[in-house]
């Protein structure tokens, strides 16, 4: 009896994210956006073999050489290879980018889906909180939290985490409404199930799909945030090599070597722009509406 009772709880949908996947996969403009993406996340990986030299060793000798020979993106102010900055500053973009969005995604969803499950004036007021960090733009309310925190790899994750976490506390809290009135959470209600049981693995499973699109969306704009505060001096502080601080380095020397501001600057735009399609991508695979379903 238990055990047809538990399948009758199951989900009455297959798995959202895996058929959201399987059209992605024949999107072209997904397939494309996934290729810039994975090149840029396998060139930061294998940066200690790629890299012909170490981004912190200044040699000024050298300094300003443009693009070729021994230096194949030329050199900064200090006789550092661009090249070899590049690979190794798309490490502090991607671990700062993902490290945020996890952990705004983690934490927004766990509450949208609590305020929505719980409703009432919890639910009112836990949204009004969550409007209240939506009226700040995403660059502004890092600036603030980076400010007050310090310039470190840590604070910027929670920075760019907390401008995060309100949306994701939206999209999880919408479908939670719906599928609290679902028979089968009324079903196991019934039955004695737990308030945990029944958010994370009845309730979860079947806006996982919601979540984890805004996750791919939302890195892009981790990326920007991320490469903002760095070019204003509030990333991580040099020598680190980060590419909104190569961007502004580059600045300083635009007319002598335009290269140093471009090579960064075309970094940060492939991998947003890679993100961003694999996101839509996945947005219209998910979409029933431009499904026309």
């Amino acid at each position: 009896m238990s055990a047809v009772t538990e399948v009758e709880l199951a989900p009455t949908r297959p798995s959202g994210l895996k058929r959201a996947l399987a059209r992605a996969r024949g999107n072209p403009t997904t397939l494309a956006g996934a290729i810039i993406t994975l090149l840029i996340v396998a060139g930061a990986m294998l940066a200690p073999w790629i890299a012909s030299f170490d981004p912190t060793e200044q040699n000024i000798i050298d300094r300003l050489q443009s693009p070729g020979g021994d230096y194949l993106l030329g050199t900064d102010q200090f006789g550092r290879d661009v090249f070899s900055r590049l690979l190794y500053g798309a490490r502090i973009s991607l671990v700062v980018s993902l490290s945020a969005i996890a952990a705004a995604m983690v934490t927004g969803g766990t509450i949208g889906m609590v305020s929505g499950y719980i409703g009432g004036r919890f639910d009112l007021i836990t949204m009004q909180v969550m409007d209240v960090l939506l009226s700040f733009p995403s660059l502004i309310l890092g600036l603030m939290v980076v400010a007050l925190l310090g310039p470190e790899l840590e604070n910027l994750v929670i920075a760019i985490a907390l401008t995060a976490i309100a949306p994701f506390a939206r999209i999880a809290r919408a479908p939670t409404l719906v599928l609290k009135e679902r028979a089968f959470i009324e079903a196991g209600r019934a039955m004695g199930f737990s308030h945990l049981r029944i958010l994370f693995a009845h309730i979860l499973p079947n806006l996982l799909s919601e979540v984890l699109v805004m996750g791919s969306l939302w890195m892009a704009t981790a990326v920007r945030v991320e490469a903002s505060l760095s070019f204003i001096g509030l990333g991580v502080k040099p020598p680190t090599a980060t590419w909104g601080g190569m961007t502004r380095d580059g600045f300083e020397n635009i007319l002598d070597a335009p290269w140093l501001a471009v090579f960064p600057g075309l970094a940060i735009l492939l991998l947003v722009l890679g993100l961003n399609m694999i996101g839509d991508g996945l947005r219209d695979a998910t979409d029933p509406k431009l499904r026309n379903e």
